[in-house]
């Protein structure tokens, strides 16, 4: 007994530190591509990396989640370097971790999950949008035109353009392709040889065919001796601006993106594995701490995410060891090795980050909003639309408000049909939705048109939910329905069940986006 005690926990050593080396595999060249998307060196995204892995992936509510820089967040964080500079980065980072600090320690953290999933996958789409056209142009070793609809429309434009001068930006755009085809055709590679990810095979071969080829001529990333030497410190006149209303919405735009994400993805991996469950409020107070380091050391936010942390279960990982042990990889091939990464071509990052995009973008959860009503289908393009017409944060606020109306409408939504017998004096009277005290005048004046000596069948199935407020006003109206000569048949029991247990409506809010 004790010897099988004291191997269980050894033998899952192995699996960990296997697992270990293919998320760091993966999430080598999305530190450097998300980093350079967000408009920052590409040592910020591995530093981010390092402190998911060895700060977070020991505090996680979700052990096999792993941490890191996000496509998700880096739109919105090379808007705001834009505008603000990257000296600033560090205030708003610093700050959206002490936001969602405070969050898991006011255990908030179920309530981040509480967003319409229109809404995040709308979200979702919107970013894989922004940097599938953005990215484009960084593939043809250019820069973004400035915003997502620029970006659209300057595609056809910044191609043509490489094709007729036929110079570095038609060979990066090349290399560019040669690692979109790779990444995507890697799924066709036998399974043994899958273990390799396909971002990094397909950047291994864009950096075999650019030194094969001699091209030279392209852009290839810039790593300096010393990762840290890219760290920016907030100073303390930049900390004092955090009251400035573009730097306080930042931070909490921030926050509250990195912390649905975070949640949705965590989430997702409870259902890849039979471990333990995600401890919600303690997984959003590990991010704010490591989103608060991240901040201290100016480099980019970071949030749980889906396509390292799937790698990980998929490889096998069975405890938090391997999210932990990927953070040290990542120190020490940095540490180290830092000049092996001045081969990639950057068009080979920006073709990752491409095809990553278009993963985002695709509409492939359409069907299954579409179960739960066209009304979720209309909030998931709006907030697409409306993200690549405008920002991020306006795109997300524009699909909450809408949520917002749909769940008023669900809850305060009443239809009833009346259906006459004259001639057995019959009246029956079907209620849909939810009968509330916004709707009380409604039914009220409903049946007050009875005829007094009518036999009234009202019918309950297709109730949602009656608020106590509407079942005094049936109880009030039977009596004196009865007193002037009429009937009422009503399952009383089963209208108090709807009352008490409120089912109907919770299955219409989730319907609606919890």
């Amino acid at each position: 007994m004790t010897s099988q005690s004291s191997s269980a926990p050894k033998s899952t050593y192995g699996q960990d530190l296997l697992a270990s080396v293919v998320v760091f595999l993966v999430a080598l060249p999305l530190c450097m591509g998300i980093s350079i998307a967000s408009g920052m060196p590409p040592t910020a995204g591995i530093i981010t990396g390092i402190i998911g892995g060895l700060i977070v992936g020991v505090l996680a509510g979700s052990p096999l989640q792993v941490s890191g820089p996000a496509a998700g967040l880096s739109v919105l964080v090379l808007q705001f370097v834009q505008a603000n500079g990257v000296e600033m980065l560090g205030v708003v980072v610093l700050f959206a971790g002490l936001f969602q600090l405070a969050a898991g320690v006011l255990r908030l953290g179920q309530w981040f999950r509480a967003v319409s999933p229109a809404v995040i996958h709308g979200m979702l789409a919107g970013i894989g949008v922004l940097i599938l056209v953005a990215q484009f142009h960084v593939m043809l070793d250019g820069k973004p035109l400035g915003t997502g609809i620029q970006n659209l429309i300057g595609m056809p434009g910044a191609l043509l353009t490489a094709i007729e001068a036929g110079d570095h930006r038609l060979k990066a755009a090349g290399i560019g392709l040669l690692t979109i085809v790779t990444i995507a055709g890697w799924s066709f590679a036998p399974k043994s040889w899958r273990l390799m990810p396909a971002p990094l095979v397909g950047v291994v071969v864009a950096m075999l065919a650019a030194g094969l080829l001699g091209l030279s001529d392209i852009h290839y990333v810039v790593v300096p001796d010393n990762i840290w030497s890219t760290v920016v410190f907030p100073t303390p006149d930049n900390l004092m601006r955090i009251l400035e209303a573009p730097i306080l919405i930042g931070a909490i735009s921030i926050a509250f993106i990195a912390s649905a994400e975070t949640l949705l993805c965590a989430t997702a991996v409870d259902q890849m594995h039979r471990g333990p469950r995600t401890k919600y409020d303690r997984e959003l107070s590990a991010q704010g701490v490591g989103n608060a380091l991240c901040g201290l050391l100016g480099v980019l936010p970071m949030t749980g995410v889906i396509v390292r942390s799937s790698a990980n279960v998929d490889a096998g990982a069975v405890t938090r060891l391997s999210a932990i042990m990927h953070g040290v990889w990542l120190l020490l091939f940095a540490s180290v090795l830092p000049f092996t990464l001045s081969y990639i071509p950057i068009s080979a990052l920006a073709a990752v980050l491409v095809y990553t995009g278009y993963k985002l973008a695709y509409p492939k959860i359409v069907p299954t909003l579409q179960k739960f009503g066209t009304s979720e289908v209309a909030i998931y393009f709006i907030t697409v639309a409306t993200i690549v017409a405008t920002n991020l944060l306006a795109g997300v606020v524009v699909g909450l408000v809408l949520s917002l109306l749909k769940l008023l409408y669900a809850f305060s939504h009443l239809e009833v049909r009346k259906v006459e017998e004259p001639n057995s004096n019959r009246v029956d009277l079907h209620l849909k939705g939810a009968a509330t005290l916004i709707r009380l005048p409604m039914l009220a004046s409903e049946l007050e048109g009875l005829k007094p000596n009518t036999h009234v069948h009202i019918h309950i199935d297709d109730l949602d939910y009656i608020d106590h407020a509407c079942i005094d006003l049936l109880t009030n109206w039977d009596r004196q329905h009865k007193a002037s000569g009429g009937s009422l048949e009503i399952e009383w029991e089963g209208l108090t069940q709807k009352y008490q247990n409120r089912s109907g409506l919770r299955a219409r809010a989730e319907a609606t986006g919890r």
